[in-house]
């Protein structure tokens, strides 16, 4: 089926909810809330219909009976009824010559309905019709307003409006999941920590729309920096290595893959009626593609952000500066957990970080070998230096900055100072400031609205870092490879 065709899920001209209600606390009537409202915003462009056999009026909108009465043309439909009667919905659809259709109902092949999924199947390849779905949540764009997510965004709690399900704002990272009920989480994380989406994808059952069309779409989405997928199952390996190994060419993938365990594979079964398959197995085809792995929500989320933000680190050698000798330890150990050497600084920079010594730039008592430790005297001048000396180092490729701001002798304004500093790098930077309290989190963001990830704790900072050099190996290996090739074509041309 043509791949085009997946630019009507993210830019329709038109609308239609099959299933829209007048009962708030159902998915017909939120999902047509929500169109409403980003069309008062003016970020939905497009046209919108309400089909409901039932009433007249919903929202203020007329209902049609059936998306063949509406007499403009409709692009996508999102359908939010019965299961027994969405082959028929999605016949009229195909009456109507509607390009896509984002199947939000349940009861197919999840609880066992095969037959039901199967003639859904039929229906949209005769007509030739594109599916997100069915048992999803649907798509959410920050960019054009297309939100079928049907999880309401405000709940009320005493009287009070509560943030439930809130969107996050517009961003660079692109969202890829299988699970509905992980990717409302995701949004909510990422609303909350004001992280920026550009399209989030909740897939389901994947009875057309898989991961590898989604891939091969957001690989040349201007919007798309970054691509995170949460995944239980592939069903098209060989074509999702293919894809996923062309699109990480462009930009970084990097993912979580539930269902390790025989019981979590098991549970992944009766979730979306997935075959989880060996873990080894996706292991393997994610390394050969470039796909970064990892092992949890809030990894996928720590290294989505680095990737966005920061450039690849090729070579891999890696420094990391602190106030606190314990934190710096904890960054050491994660990074060789992970298969990252923090490797002895080479002996000319030995050299000119002893001289810094001698000179009271930083504190004779020091540790300089990697990490360099500025112990509880810290001052915003010593970070300062001694990331001037980092940056100018030939040797380092990666920095990791370990700010801890409970030390009295760090002024309030230190995270400036060190923007002003890092803005004169090429290389990646990571930070990490510790703590929930008031001046961490302001600290922490003064940081990230410069371009600088910054982390809560130490081992998340290092685990972002080493997403960086992952990547960066995967690109200087493509590259490496480009090379040979180049050169082989070329003796090949030779008399």
């Amino acid at each position: 089926m043509d791949l085009g065709n997946i630019d009507v899920f993210f830019k329709p001209r038109g609308v239609a909810v099959i299933g829209a209600a007048r009962e708030s606390f159902k998915p017909g009537h939120v999902i047509l809330r929500n169109f409403l409202e980003n069309m008062m915003n003016g970020v939905f462009n497009g046209e919108l219909y309400a089909v409901n056999p039932n009433v007249e009026r919903v929202l203020g909108l007329r209902c049609y009976k059936s998306v063949r009465d509406i007499s403009e043309a409709v692009d996508l439909s999102i359908i939010a009824i019965p299961a027994r009667l969405v082959p028929e919905a999605l016949e009229e659809c195909g009456g109507k010559n509607v390009g896509g259709a984002i199947i939000i109902s349940s009861g197919f092949k999840e609880v066992g309905n095969n037959e039901l999924e199967e003639e859904v199947k039929r229906i949209s390849r005769r007509y030739g019709i594109r599916v997100i779905g069915p048992n999803c949540l649907g798509v959410y764009d920050a960019y054009t307003g297309v939100d079928t997510i049907f999880l309401q965004q405000t709940r009320t709690i005493g009287g009070s409006p509560v943030l439930a399900t809130p969107r996050p704002k517009p961003g660079p990272i692109s969202i890829i999941t299988q699970s509905g009920a992980i990717g409302a989480a995701i949004l909510d994380y990422m609303s909350g920590v004001e992280m920026g989406v550009s399209k989030f994808v909740s897939y389901g059952n994947k009875v057309d729309v898989d991961e590898v069309d989604l891939i091969e779409y957001l690989k040349n989405d201007e919007k798309t920096r970054v691509i995170a997928l949460y995944v239980e199952s592939i069903d098209r390996g060989f074509e999702f290595i293919e894809a996923a190994s062309k699109a990480s060419l462009k930009k970084p993938i990097v993912a979580m893959k539930a269902g390790r365990s025989e019981g979590g594979a098991r549970a992944a079964a009766s979730h979306t009626g997935a075959l989880a398959g060996s873990y080894r197995i996706y292991e393997a085809a994610f390394k050969q593609s470039g796909v970064i792995l990892v092992q949890s929500l809030e990894e996928l989320m720590d290294c989505a952000k680095a990737l966005a933000y920061q450039p690849p680190a090729p070579e891999g050698n890696i420094a990391i500066v602190t106030d606190g000798g314990g934190a710096g330890i904890m960054a050491v150990d994660t990074l060789e957990s992970l298969g990252v050497r923090v490797n002895v600084f080479p002996e000319d920079l030995l050299r000119r970080l002893e001289e810094m010594r001698r000179k009271n730039i930083i504190p004779m008592f020091a540790a300089i070998k990697n990490p360099i430790d500025l112990t509880g005297i810290a001052t915003a001048e010593m970070y300062i230096e001694s990331l001037k000396t980092l940056i100018q180092s030939s040797w380092v490729n990666c920095i990791l900055i370990i700010a801890l701001h409970h030390i009295p002798t760090l002024e309030g304004d230190f995270p400036d100072r060190i923007i002003e500093i890092c803005r004169e790098s090429a290389k990646p930077i990571i930070a990490c400031d510790i703590g929930e309290a008031e001046m961490g989190k302001r600290v922490r963001s003064r940081l990230e609205k410069a371009g600088i990830p910054a982390y809560q704790t130490p081992e998340r900072a290092a685990t972002a870092a080493w997403s960086l050099i992952e990547y960066g190996k995967h690109i200087k290996k493509l590259a490496l490879k480009t090379i040979i090739s180049s050169i082989s074509q070329l003796n090949t041309l030779k008399p």
